[in-house]
C-alpha cells in the first residue's frame, strides 16, 4: 500500500491529466451537441465493432458442429434421391402398389486419417459395425467418389482410396455411355487414368467421367471427374484419359458410405455362376 501511494504521488501530474481530460470529454458531449453526436457514434461504432468479432468468434468455434450437422442433413437427402431406388415390374409386386424399392442409402461419416503420397493411401472412419458398416461397401464426398471399405471394427473402418495401386472402379463416359477401369498411376493425387476406352468413343477435354452400374459397388451416375487429356499409346487399340478427379483426397473431411441393399444376393449370385463356368 506503502508503494502505490508513493507510486500516485510520485506520478500525480499524470492522473491529474487524465482525470481533466475525462472532465473535459464529459463537459463536452453534455453541453455541445455537435461534438457529442460525434462521440456517441464513434462509441457505438467501436462496441459494434467488438460484437461483430465476437460473433465471428463463436461462429468459427461452431464450425465443426455445422459441418457435422450439414453431413448427416446431407446424408438424409441422398437416401431421398431416385436413383437410390430400383424398378420392380408391376406384374410382380401389385399387391405393395409400389413401383420402386431402395436400394441405396447413405451413411454420413468423419475422415479421422488419410494418405495420399504412398502407392498403397488408406482413410479411416470414424463409424464401424455398430452402424451397420461392412466390406466392399462405396465411399464418396459431395464432390465426388473417394473409395471402398476395405476393413471394419466396431466403431471404425478404413477405405482403400482411389489413390490405390489395386482399385479398379468400372466408370464412363457421361455423354457417350463408353466405360472402362479407373486407376491411379500413383504420380500425381489430383488425377487417375481412365483406360480401355474404344477408339470410335466420343471423347473429348472436358468430358464428364460418372461411375458405372459395372462397378458393382458405387450407383451409376455419380460423378469422378473430367477429362483433362486422352491419348492411343503405342501398340494398344484402346484411348486412354487422365481424368482430372472431382474429389479433392488431400482435403477430404467428411464422407458418405453407401450401402448396397442388393449387393449381396447379386455377389452370390454371380460366384455362383462363375464357379459353374470354372467347372
Amino acid at each position: 500500500m506503502k508503494n502505490l501511494l508513493a507510486f500516485v504521488v510520485k506520478h500525480n501530474f499524470i492522473f491529474i491529466f487524465l482525470v481533466l481530460q475525462v472532465l473535459c470529454i464529459l463537459l463536452m458531449v453534455n453541453r455541445n451537441g455537435y461534438q457529442g453526436s460525434h462521440v456517441i457514434n464513434s462509441s457505438n461504432e467501436v462496441v459494434a465493432n467488438v460484437y461483430q468479432t465476437a460473433a465471428n468468434t463463436r461462429e468459427y468455434f461452431a464450425l465443426k458442429q455445422e459441418n457435422d450437422r450439414l453431413a448427416i442433413e446431407n446424408a438424409a437427402l441422398r437416401n431421398l434421391l431416385k436413383s437410390n431406388y430400383s424398378a420392380i415390374p408391376l406384374a410382380e409386386y401389385k399387391k405393395n402398389d409400389t413401383l420402386y424399392k431402395q436400394q441405396y442409402s447413405y451413411v454420413a461419416a468423419k475422415v479421422v486419417n488419410s494418405s495420399v503420397n504412398k502407392r498403397r493411401n488408406f482413410l479411416t472412419l470414424n463409424i464401424g459395425s455398430n452402424m451397420g458398416i461392412s466390406r466392399d461397401m462405396a465411399v464418396m464426398t459431395s464432390n465426388g467418389i473417394v473409395g471402398i471399405v476395405t476393413d471394419v471394427s466396431n466403431n471404425f473402418s478404413t477405405v482403400m482410396s482411389l489413390l490405390h495401386k489395386d482399385v479398379r472402379v468400372n466408370c464412363q463416359l457421361k455423354r457417350d455411355g463408353s466405360y472402362g477401369p479407373l486407376i491411379w498411376d500413383g504420380k500425381d493425387y489430383r488425377y487417375c487414368l481412365l483406360t480401355d476406352i474404344p477408339t470410335h468413343a466420343k471423347i473429348g477435354k472436358g468430358d464428364t467421367v460418372i461411375t458405372s452400374e459395372l462397378s458393382g459397388i458405387f450407383p451409376e451416375g455419380i460423378i469422378v471427374g473430367t477429362i483433362e487429356s486422352f491419348e492411343r499409346r503405342i501398340n494398344e487399340s484402346f484411348y486412354t484419359a487422365t481424368v482430372l478427379l472431382s474429389a479433392n483426397l488431400k482435403k477430404v473431411n467428411h464422407v458418405y458410405v453407401i450401402k448396397n441393399k442388393h449387393k449381396g444376393e447379386r455377389d452370390s449370385l454371380e460366384t455362383k455362376t462363375q464357379k459353374q463356368i470354372d467347372d
